[in-house]
C-alpha cells in the first residue's frame, strides 16, 4: 500500500518517513487492539464532534479510555456536543468514519474544526494513526505529529482530558 499522495508530499516536505504497518479494516478501538497490542507506541481514537455552535471538533486521546461527553464539552470548552455526520466527516475531513485521523487535518481547508489532542498522548514514545484510511497504521513519534500539523497551518489545543474520562479501561 502505499501512502495518498496528499500526506507522502507533506511527509517528503518534513522529512519525515513513520512506519506503516496494513492490516485488515479496523472499523473500531476492539478491532485496532489486535493489531495495535503489538505496536510499539500508543493507540488512539478519534472524536469527530460539533457542538451547539456549529463548531466542529476533533478530539484526539488514548485509544483505551472512554469519556463522559458532558464534562468533556467543559474540558475542551464547547457547549452541547454531538458527534458529527459520516457526510461531514467525508465532506471537511475527507475521511469515512472508521478511518478518522488527525492526519486528516491536512483536507480541512477552510479551518473548520478545532483539533484537540490530549496531553498524555505527547508524553508516548510513538502514536498510532491511520494515514487517511483504516487499512494501515502510521507508528509516528508524537513530535512528528505536531510538525506535520505545523505544516498544515494547524495548532492543536492540548488539554488535559483526564477529568473527563470515565472510570472503566475500555
Amino acid at each position: 500500500m502505499h501512502l495518498h499522495h496528499i500526506l507522502a508530499t507533506a511527509f517528503a516536505t518534513l522529512a519525515l518517513d513513520p512506519e506503516m504497518v496494513e492490516h485488515p479494516p479496523l472499523r473500531t478501538v476492539p478491532d485496532a487492539h489486535a493489531f495495535w497490542d503489538a505496536l510499539p507506541g500508543l493507540g488512539v481514537k478519534n472524536l469527530f464532534i460539533k457542538d451547539a455552535g456549529k463548531q466542529y471538533w476533533l478530539v484526539v486521546l488514548p485509544a483505551e479510555r472512554s469519556v463522559d461527553t458532558k464534562i468533556l464539552a467543559t474540558t475542551i470548552g464547547a457547549k452541547r456536543i454531538s458527534f458529527g455526520s459520516a457526510d461531514d466527516l467525508v465532506r471537511i475531513l475527507g475521511v469515512e468514519p472508521g478511518s478518522v485521523t488527525p492526519l486528516a487535518m491536512i483536507n480541512d481547508r477552510e479551518k473548520q474544526v478545532r483539533l484537540v489532542l490530549d496531553a498524555a498522548m505527547l508524553d508516548a514514545e510513538a502514536v498510532l494513526v491511520h494515514p487517511l484510511v483504516n487499512t494501515a497504521t502510521l507508528i509516528m513519534p508524537p513530535s512528528d505529529l505536531l510538525r506535520f500539523l505545523a505544516q498544515c497551518a494547524v495548532t492543536p489545543a492540548i488539554v488535559d482530558l483526564s477529568p473527563a474520562y470515565r472510570a472503566e479501561i475500555a
